[in-house]
């Protein structure tokens, strides 16, 4: 088995509704088929998705509904804002 398969997927799922909370939360996380679960739910609502694993290891850290850190606001802000500009696209491009 090659390194890439034995580690198990990771991945967390934030929101951020700036008119009811101060920071981005962590709403999901999980590893191997619950990982599979939140990126498969985010492929069919259409969310965007992007990969970064050092993040995902970090973030997978918080709890459930726990505010992201003051340190990880400006990375966090950079994923919102790639996350921003597919959307912008989608509705422009009518995709």
């Amino acid at each position: 088995m090659s390194e890439q398969n034995s580690k198990r997927k990771q991945a967390v799922a934030l929101r951020y509704d700036p008119t009811r909370e101060p920071a981005p939360k962590v709403m999901a996380k999980g590893k191997g088929y619950v990982a599979e679960e939140i990126i498969a739910r985010a492929k069919e609502h259409a969310i965007p998705l992007q990969e970064d694993a050092s993040l995902v290891e970090l973030l997978s850290q918080l709890e459930i509904h726990q505010a992201i850190p003051n340190e990880l606001y400006e990375v966090v802000a950079e994923v919102f804002s790639y996350i921003y500009q597919v959307d912008q696209h989608r509705s422009t491009h009518g995709e």
